[in-house]
């Protein structure tokens, strides 16, 4: 598995630990799942604005 380095304020990695301890898992489970949702939640906007135009030119066009 490749490892990516990022910065974040210690106030914000001190939350993450808390809520990762919390949960029982690690650091990077934590911070894994938060970006296939983050990523999951963008496709859907991009889905949903997708069909949105696809109305909007078919109801110009119609």
């Amino acid at each position: 598995m490749a490892r990516v380095l990022i910065s974040m304020p210690e106030k914000f990695l001190d939350e993450i630990d808390s809520v990762a301890d919390s949960e029982n898992r690690t650091r990077s489970e934590l911070i894994r799942e938060a970006l296939r949702s983050y990523m999951y939640r963008s496709q859907l906007r991009n889905s949903n604005k997708a069909v949105s135009n696809a109305e909007i030119l078919d109801a110009l066009l119609g």
